[in-house]
């Protein structure tokens, strides 16, 4: 036979094995068509041109292919019908790649002699070279009747099953030729790509491992049995398969790839780095090695450089949909959203099955506010990646803000099931949702588990710094107008020089705002660290001999948890960006109070706690209220109505808080309900809501957003703000308070929803903290029935807003550097964190912390906490 099939794969599980692209000469011996009729009469020239051919045929066999063609050419131009001529002079077209004269040639000679097998074999060879897989699969089935254990066949049909797709018809006809052929390893490693390919994974290793059993040294095998480790996340024997097919081959440009991507999964995003570098170095413009080390300086928060690598993958493959998918992520996370939906339309446009491509399509959509269309989004995504429980986590969320509650119980459930489950979901998810404190603790650690767990440590110090002051490093994407400014610039403000040191670490934009102009002023040093990756502010943080790192942004938005994951500082902190644990062993504290964590909560939190005496949320005494009268007529308020309002963000109500609601409107004659529109679809959402549980829609009235201080001023129009569950007012709630406007909470079980009653008590109106949902709704509707007892929670609040502790900044300040003092002490002491509990006076203090530390270390921090 002409052509001899033999199995070459390319990269990775779900491209295979494919027939040779070049023509394999052999042994070519001159066969007689099975017509056996001479068309000349002369047998001198019958006898010349058999030894024409004879000579041709041996031409060709000793790779002469250009002269056996003339030849070949030379037989035809006198005989038209020699069959053989006309079949050898098309596999030398195939060999000289004019595929489309070879398939002419040989479909002519197999006009006449259609069941000579040999002529089949080749014609087939060359149909897979063509891309012809129908037609291959049509002639294959067809010839196989007439031999039905020719390998050549069998291979060859089954390489164009698997070209179309058909999985299933390629096990078969590779499982029968195997039978017949158990020792044909080209065979076996097609076959474990066609498992592979049709999930069959443990299947496909067991037919990969027969394969090396023939050919142990067959470095492609090793490298689509790491592949397959790969996409079933076992990413330590991936890697192990990997590294074996280095070793065979260490130019396996496809191995270096396969090891930087599960080195990049396993967090190991140095090591993948430069998986992807030596791939760039045997191969500078492949596409997939740019794309993999884009994602990698996208994971070490490098987004400027993660733009160049994918502009080079796609400069080098235009279509390369996962470029674009990348391309679009890191523009993203630069703000530039334009730019990042203009390259997730392009991945779509060139692989429209890509999930990645749908979902970074939502999530841009998600960010500018455009819930409908992020819903729509990340509903495609998750039809092609149904077992992806982040995604259906993600449209459970935007349902949430569009109030749209069809089938919210069960997506809650399937949230929740996913967490014990140990799957991957956003901690900032979970807490918007009913969930408990461990379910919450579960998803964190999952969470960082999957995002952090590889990634090394910066050296330790050689020596501790144990004298002057204590240096502090503040890391926020948030220092411009932002609700976490907006409670903490008063807290930077006074914190105190002779004791401590205070940088900002910013790595979030500049707005050009009057906030942003005194965030900078408030620190000793300002460093805007965005357009740096995580490794180089970690550097940074360590150069500046921090000693302890306050973490504002937890799992919330621009949040860079791989920054502290590389401990950059002795002592890290987790506060107030997000209400709950981080379950990481990189973070040392968590501040809070015991209201938002009780005592019997601890083991949910993988920090250790420091309980500050009232409430752990920070807030500025100075914050401006607008001189505004209270028109309730400007903001389509009635007049004479009792107002009740809630200003949260309109994903943390929920069904059951508006079923309250309704029931508390329909007890409260003439009653409205102020709320915070973020959308026009959640509103007319409420509104129909409330139509179906008999309250009319006209009752709900929605607010706008509005500059901080008009914001801060229209409180005085409503009467009363209700808490939402299981996610409640944090800082809408310390704003109503500031104003002077009662809020009406219900304790939760979480951090989330346990806010309120922390504010609540810390400016002593512990009597509007509910114990039940019942008594909620109860002292809602009491209370808006007896304006007496409304003047006077109005009048408590008034005198107790600049004398309990809730707005005393000054003294916040005081209370919060001793914590940071308690942890310093315990630190330089030699002490492994522990929780601390920071008393209202020096008296109460714990002596046993003080005792800790080296005499002189702390200067004169830890003898004057505040009385």
């Amino acid at each position: 036979m002409l052509w001899h099939s033999h199995s070459r794969r390319s990269a990775g599980v779900g491209r295979g094995c494919r027939l040779s692209q070049s023509c394999s000469i052999g042994d070519i011996r001159n066969r007689v068509g099975p017509d056996g009729r001479h068309h000349t009469d002369a047998a001198f020239q019958m006898r010349n041109e058999a030894q024409i051919l004879d000579r041709a045929l041996s031409l060709h066999n000793m790779g002469d292919i250009a002269g056996a063609a003339k030849l070949y050419e030379r037989i035809i131009k006198k005989n038209p019908h020699n069959l053989q001529a006309v079949h050898f002079l098309g596999v030398a077209e195939a060999a000289s790649g004019n595929l489309a004269r070879a398939k002419l040639l040989m479909k002519q000679s197999l006009g006449v002699a259609s069941t000579n097998v040999d002529f089949i074999e080749n014609y087939a060879a060359v149909l897979h070279r063509a891309g012809e897989h129908d037609e291959l699969v049509h002639l294959c089935r067809h010839a196989l009747s007439l031999a039905p254990a020719s390998l050549a066949l069998m291979h060859a049909g089954a390489a164009g099953h698997l070209a179309l797709g058909q999985f299933q018809e390629a096990v078969e006809l590779l499982t029968r030729l195997i039978r017949h052929h158990p020792h044909h390893f080209p065979a076996h490693v097609m076959l474990g790509s066609a498992l592979a390919k049709s999930r069959h994974h443990d299947q496909a290793l067991a037919a990969y491992h027969r394969a090396l059993e023939l050919q142990p040294h067959f470095a492609e095998a090793h490298l689509d049995i790491g592949t397959i480790h790969f996409a079933d996340r076992r990413h330590g024997e991936a890697l192990a398969a990997y590294d074996r097919a280095i070793a065979i081959r260490p130019d396996l440009v496809d191995a270096w790839i396969g090891r930087g991507n599960a080195l990049l999964d396993l967090g190991r995003i140095e090591e993948a780095t430069a998986a992807y570098d030596r791939a760039l170095a045997l191969r500078p413009r492949l596409a997939s090695a740019w794309c993999g080390k884009g994602n990698a300086l996208l994971r070490s928060g490098r987004q400027h450089d993660a733009v160049i690598a994918f502009d080079n993958a796609i400069a080098a493959e235009p279509g390369f949909a996962e470029a674009w998918v990348g391309r679009g992520t890191a523009a993203l996370f630069l703000g530039r959203h334009d730019d990042a939906s203009a390259s997730f339309d392009r991945a779509i446009a060139g692989s429209p099955q890509l999930a990645g491509a749908w979902l970074g399509k939502g999530q841009v959509s998600y960010q500018q506010k455009r819930y409908e269309e992020a819903l729509a989004a990340w509903k495609k995504a998750l039809a092609l990646n149904p077992d992806q429980a982040e995604i259906a986590a993600a449209c459970l969320r935007v349902k949430m803000h569009l109030c749209d509650w069809t089938d919210f119980e069960t997506g809650c459930e399937t949230v929740r099931s996913a967490v014990r489950n140990s799957r991957l979901v956003s901690p900032l998810m979970l807490v918007a949702v009913p969930s408990t404190p461990i379910e919450q603790l579960d998803c964190a650690r999952t969470w960082v588990t999957h995002h952090h767990s590889g990634m090394g440590r910066l050296p330790g110090r050689n020596e501790r710094r144990d004298q002057g002051r204590i240096r502090l490093a503040y890391l926020s994407a948030d220092f411009h107008q932002h609700a976490t400014s907006h409670l903490m610039a008063g807290v930077f403000e006074h914190h105190d020089r002779t004791r401590f040191e205070i940088t900002a670490i910013s790595i979030g934009p500049d707005d050009g705002s009057d906030m942003r102009e005194r965030i900078v002023a408030a620190f000793d040093r300002f460093i805007d660290a965005r357009p740096l990756g995580d490794a180089d502010i970690a550097e940074l943080i360590a150069r500046l001999e921090i000693d302890i790192l306050i973490d504002l942004k937890g799992f919330t938005q621009d949040a860079r948890t791989g920054v502290l994951a590389l401990r950059p500082a002795p002592i890290q902190v987790s506060y107030l960006g997000f209400p709950g644990t981080i379950g990481a062993d990189f973070i040392d504290y968590v501040i809070a109070d015991r209201d938002v964590i009780p005592e019997q909560d601890a083991a949910a939190y993988a920090e250790k706690i420091v309980w500050l005496p009232d409430s752990y949320q920070a807030n500025d005494r100075s914050r401006a209220i607008a001189d505004l009268p209270a028109d309730r007529a400007a903001h389509g308020l009635p007049a004479d109505a009792f107002v009740f309002c809630c200003f949260n963000d309109n994903y943390k109500i929920t069904p059951d808080v508006f079923a309250s609601w309704m029931r508390i409107l329909n007890a409260v004659d003439g009653s409205v309900l102020w709320l915070f529109e973020d959308n026009p679809v959640a509103a007319d959402n409420l509104r129909r809501e409330a139509a179906a549980r008999g309250i009319a829609p006209d009752r709900l009235v929605f607010a706008r957003r509005l500059p901080p201080a008009d914001h801060l001023a229209r409180h005085r129009c409503a009467d009363l703000f209700l808490d939402t569950l299981p996610y409640g007012a944090h800082t809408t709630a310390s704003d109503a308070l500031w104003t002077c406007l009662p809020v009406l909470t219900c304790l939760g079980h979480t951090f989330a929803g346990r806010v309120g009653a922390s504010l609540l008590n810390a400016i002593g109106l512990p009597e509007l903290v509910a114990a039940t949902p019942a008594a909620y709704e109860q002292l809602a509707i009491e209370i808006a029935q007896d304006p007496a007892r409304l003047i006077a929670l109005r009048t408590k609040l008034a005198c107790n807003r600049l004398r309990s502790p809730l707005y005393d900044t000054e003294q916040f300040c005081r209370r919060i550097e001793a914590g940071f003092i308690a942890m310093t002490a315990r630190q330089r002491a030699g002490l492994a964190p522990d929780h601390i509990h920071i008393p209202r006076s020096m008296a109460e203090f714990d002596p046993a912390i003080i005792a800790a530390v080296p005499a002189g270390a702390l200067g004169s921090a830890a003898s004057d906490l505040p009385a």
